[in-house]
């Protein structure tokens, strides 16, 4: 029998409300999220100041907790506006900061010393000599660098303070760069990754061009189009996660605050249940189908285990820079009565369509649309209207926001 194990954290992104919503109401422990600036992902809509407010209270009216993103590297002409973040980050209420530079570290411990410090992958932790001297700085969590095996996890866990929290990042899109610290989109395009502003050139396709024969393309593997030779593939650790909580990580990390709700809301409900599956039996984990199958239901790139076993062998996709799609959302359940389900449609469906109900950790199952209801009272023959409501003639008693989807064909 091994050692007992510690319940691991589902920790999901946000990078609005909606997402936010998806996440709790499909069991992450905690989020993490953004205020309009110091986050590393500046294209999503992130969250004002009382939007912040109004996640924290959401999250812990549920017992859940809000992280809040201040991991960019800000220059000097930034620092100024550090101290009324803090404050104001404080006073809506979030449980942490999630730091890379530490005389940001350094600000925020001086502006919101009641919040706690969670050092950012972006630090690149490979050691616990730094992850040790981080904890001796404040802080209560280390996120630790993307490329580090289970057994340099194990290590840095045996020679770390108990106390100490340790992140992995587990699912989602990966960096070719060590720990995110890129150049690449800076020198090519003039938007800094390391200011959230990544335009993600590593999934662009690469040729070689001889300086003499301009516009002739060389591929640089043997290809029609050349080769996309830094676009890595997405992480999963699904299948794995009995080894990442014995190697002592104890917070599970999604990527995503880009992605959609619907993404957030899939892939969170595929964690929480295996991390529910985990705890009944840790000695003999093996997920139902339904739970591993689920990953693969949400846009996403081809899968590896990235470092966690030792040197990827086969972790970057260069054929092309595509992701891989084979459902779409068909409509979110706002309420039902009488005997309907009245959705909002977000992809179009027609009258028999089989759609998938997907419920926080339930199997999903099937619901035919055999009857469509639309605004006017009118049967119809398809829900073709976007972001329009409609009812469909079902016994079924569903949560508001409760996802209804369909296969691509």
């Amino acid at each position: 029998m091994s050692k007992e194990i510690v319940k691991p954290e589902v920790l999901s992104p946000a990078g609005d409300s909606e997402c936010l919503d998806a996440a709790l109401m499909y069991g992450a422990d905690a989020v993490y999220l953004a205020k309009k600036g110091f986050g590393m992902r500046a294209a999503p809509k992130n969250f004002t100041q009382e939007e912040l407010a109004e996640a924290c209270k959401k999250a812990h009216s549920l017992g859940r907790r809000i992280y809040l993103t201040c991991n960019t590297l800000p220059h000097n002409r930034e620092l100024s506006a550090l101290p009324d973040f803090a404050r104001e980050a404080s006073e809506a209420g979030v449980d942490a900061f999630i730091v890379s530079d530490i005389g940001v570290m350094s600000v925020l411990k001086e502006y919101a010393p009641s919040v706690d410090i969670h050092i950012s992958t972006q630090a690149g932790i490979v050691n616990y000599a730094s992850a040790g001297e981080l904890y001796k700085m404040g802080a209560s969590r280390v996120v630790l660098a993307r490329e580090l095996s289970l057994d340099e996890i194990k290590q840095i866990r045996d020679n770390t303070p108990p106390e100490l929290e340790i992140e992995t990042f587990v699912h989602g899109a990966m960096c070719v760069s060590f720990s995110g610290r890129c150049l690449l989109s800076q020198y090519l395009t003039g938007r800094d990754a390391n200011r959230g502003e990544c335009a993600q050139p590593c999934r662009w396709s690469f040729a070689l061009m001889e300086q003499t024969r301009e516009g002739t393309y060389f591929p640089i593997e043997e290809s029609d189009c050349g080769t996309y030779i830094l676009n890595a593939k997405d992480l999963c650790m699904i299948n794995h996660i009995d080894s990442l909580a014995r190697a002592g990580v104890t917070s599970f990390k999604i990527e995503g605050r880009a992605k959609s709700s619907y993404y957030v809301a899939v892939i969170t409900n595929a964690y929480r249940a295996a991390v529910d599956e985990l705890m009944k039996d840790p000695d003999s984990y093996n997920p139902p189908k339904w739970i591993t199958d689920e990953v693969n239901k949400v846009s996403h790139r081809e899968y590896s285990c990235g470092f966690f076993f030792g040197q990827p062998e086969n972790s970057q996709n260069t054929r092309d820079g595509g992701y891989i799609r084979s459902c779409d959302v068909a409509a979110i359940v706002e309420g039902c009565a009488d005997g309907y389900i009245s959705v909002v449609q977000r992809n179009r469906f027609f009258k028999g369509d089989r759609l998938e109900v997907v419920l926080p950790n339930t199997e999903p199952f099937e619901l035919e649309a055999f009857e469509i209801i639309d605004k006017n009272g009118d049967p119809v023959e398809a829900a073709n209207k976007a972001a329009e409501p409609y009812k469909l003639r079902s016994e079924l008693e569903l949560p508001a926001g409760t996802i209804l989807r369909i296969k691509n064909s």
